[in-house]
């Protein structure tokens, strides 16, 4: 299991990503056998262009206090995207006090907009706890209901490796949206229950969370093999909630006018019939015993449309 180490964030990333490029990756030659993945700490510091006992103190953690051009540089040499090159700042850079946790709170207007918007649609928090969803989502991703955790479903719900084609890959870009999202706050007492829980639990998790991966929140498409209406191939959009919980509204759309498009409509249309349904009275009677049966066909009421129980009186 990849330690959750509070003291050592920083440290903890430029192992991980270091391990991940090779010297090849670099233009560096390889002579003899190497018993190191990925780069050794003198080539990074070469490259980077500092001491070799420098940078083992920063995977040490026996300094934390490294200059941004120190950073820039070591982001180059780890072959760091924006993202992750933000990523990294964030780490060293020195921590605010982290707020006692609370249960977020869904504005009224996200609330109103999630069954209004007629798509799939669902609320996170930080820790991707689902803590809103209208039904179609549900319908959609039977896994996406008020109280699970989104990565909780990715790993341990076997339904949901079946529901996606690409789930490996959908899976490791949740985590690393997950990763960013906390940003240097993985010492929250949830997140370190849910990491603790999913290393115990899945070899997958353990795998993608060590490389520490981190991405931005972008549209990202996604194929599914649904129950009811097929194979769907779709748009997940993310965007954030106002508000200082970090809430985060997410919503499935299709191309207009695709096949893809009228499946989902189909699936809406299915999930309609299903809630009118279930909340129709019962046919079994009306209230003082009266019992309904069919009118007209004129759609007026027929002379015997309400029927009292009991045998008919005699004349």
């Amino acid at each position: 299991m990849e330690p959750m180490s509070e003291e050592n964030r920083l440290g903890d990333y430029l192992r991980a990503r270091r391990e991940l490029v090779t010297p090849a990756d670099m233009g560096l030659p390889v002579h003899g056998i190497r018993r190191v993945p990925g780069l050794r700490r003198e080539e990074v510091a070469l490259l980077a262009g500092i001491s070799s006992d420098y940078y083992l103190r920063l995977e040490q953690g026996r300094d934390r206090n490294p200059s941004a051009q120190v950073l820039d540089a070591l982001a180059r040499v780890l072959l760091l995207d924006d993202t992750a090159t933000a990523y990294l700042h964030q780490l060293a850079a020195p921590r605010a006090r982290r707020r006692p946790s609370r249960r977020p709170a869904v504005p009224p207007a996200t609330a109103q907009l999630l069954q209004s918007v007629g798509l799939p649609a669902f609320v996170t928090d930080r820790t991707l706890d689902v803590i809103a969803v209208n039904p179609l989502a549900s319908a959609l991703v039977p896994s996406v209901r008020v109280g699970e955790n989104r990565l909780r479903s990715f790993f341990l719900d076997p339904a949901e490796r079946d529901l996606h084609a690409d789930w490996s890959h959908t899976a490791a870009q949740c985590v690393a949206v997950f990763r960013r999202r906390l940003g240097s706050d993985v010492d929250d007492p949830r997140v370190v229950r849910l990491v603790g829980e999913l290393s115990l639990a899945s070899a997958e998790f353990r795998k993608v969370w060590a490389r520490h991966d981190v991405r931005p929140v972008v549209d990202k498409p996604i194929r599914m093999n649904h129950p009811q209406v097929g194979e769907l191939s779709l748009t997940l959009s993310k965007l954030d909630v106002d508000g200082p919980d970090g809430l985060m509204l997410a919503a499935y759309h299709a191309a207009p006018g695709s096949e893809d498009a009228e499946r989902l409509a189909l699936l809406a249309s299915l999930t309609t019939q299903q809630a009118r349904r279930a909340t129709e009275p019962a046919r079994h009677g009306v209230s003082g015993g009266a019992e309904r049966r069919p009118g007209r066909a004129d759609g007026r009421p027929g002379r015997a449309e309400i029927r009292l129980d009991g045998p008919r009186p005699t004349t």
